[in-house]
């Protein structure tokens, strides 16, 4: 069965844009019911080049995980599984890695991942991997190219990178404020950014990443399209020329958007922040908003030279 890296590059080659999904694994039996007939519908909606699946954090999910991705494999989806370095131990990375070549699953999204619930910072499991390039060492001595190996890109910056610098932005270098975070917290203003010499060690790994096996980066989520824009060129300036696919999340409960955009420091234009806060109440109004935010993001991804949308 095809590796995503070899669909991408014979989209490519005909000029053609696709799309990827990402599902995360529903905490509920009934939701895990409602998962994969969700598969079906869109399959059939549109057919995806690939679908994520993501590996919840501490690995938390990982049985699961794996579950729904030969569910999907037998629906004739084509699974990209993510395989994460928290919690898990090498003899459990090593059969997860069986189990796919078992079951002709050939593509996985190495990561370190996020801590566990209610665990501040992220470590290494006794035994196990210290980070995602440790992973894809691994998985390429262990499998050679038999896997498509797929990696987390940063356009803003790891979260961990991001700091507050003060509260005027007109300071930063052109290409912090690309990626800044803008906010008011208790009436002040605070500006957040990946500063670039941070940020330059983050492309660094980035290309060690590449260097040691990643056939594709996909990026955190951002709201902002120009940033992807100056983050391609900046992998592309770096010697990084592997597809560097955009990670779009769709803007549809107020508060979840909320959260996860503080918890990530993702930059929100003052734009979305504000058609966000006006409709926060009205959920129908939001989501069509959401979705008409995903379809100009989108376009202008396109525009970018994005590879295709996940």
């Amino acid at each position: 069965m095809p590796k995503i890296c070899d669909l991408i590059a014979e989209k490519a080659k005909n000029g053609e844009d696709w799309v990827s999904y990402e599902f995360f694994p529903p905490r509920t039996e009934q939701g895990v019911k409602n998962l994969v007939a969700r598969f079906e519908r869109m399959k059939q909606a549109r057919q995806p080049l690939f679908c994520d699946m993501t590996w919840g954090a501490g690995g938390s999910t990982s049985e699961l995980t794996m579950d729904l991705t030969l569910k999907m494999k037998a629906m004739g989806l084509e699974p990209n599984m993510h395989l994460t370095c928290t919690n898990v131990e090498r003899k459990d990375v090593i059969k997860a890695l069986q189990t796919c070549k078992d079951n002709d699953v050939r593509n996985i999204v190495a990561l370190r991942g996020d801590p566990p619930h209610g665990q501040e910072k992220w470590e290494a499991t006794e035994g196990g991997f210290e980070c995602a390039l440790d992973l894809v060492k691994f998985i390429r001595r262990e499998h050679g190219d038999y896997f498509c190996l797929s990696v987390a890109g940063y356009p803003e910056g790891h979260p961990d990178t991001i700091v507050h610098v003060g509260d005027d932005e007109s300071k930063l270098s052109p290409s912090e404020r690309t990626r800044c975070r803008v906010t008011e917290e208790d009436g002040q203003k605070k500006v957040y950014v990946c500063p670039d010499a941070a940020f330059k060690l983050e492309m660094d790994y980035l290309k060690k990443k590449v260097d040691a096996g990643a056939d594709a980066i996909i990026t955190q989520m951002f709201f902002d399209a120009d940033t992807y824009g100056a983050f391609l060129k900046a992998c592309r300036k770096h010697g990084i020329n592997v597809p560097v696919i955009p990670g779009i999340m769709l803007v549809q409960a107020a508060g979840g958007f909320r959260k996860m955009t503080a918890m990530c420091k993702t930059r929100v234009p003052s734009a979305v922040k504000e058609s966000v806060d006006a409709k926060a109440s009205d959920d129908v109004a939001l989501k069509a908003y959401g979705v008409d935010l995903g379809v100009q993001i989108s376009h202008e991804l396109l525009a970018h030279g994005a590879p295709g949308l996940h």
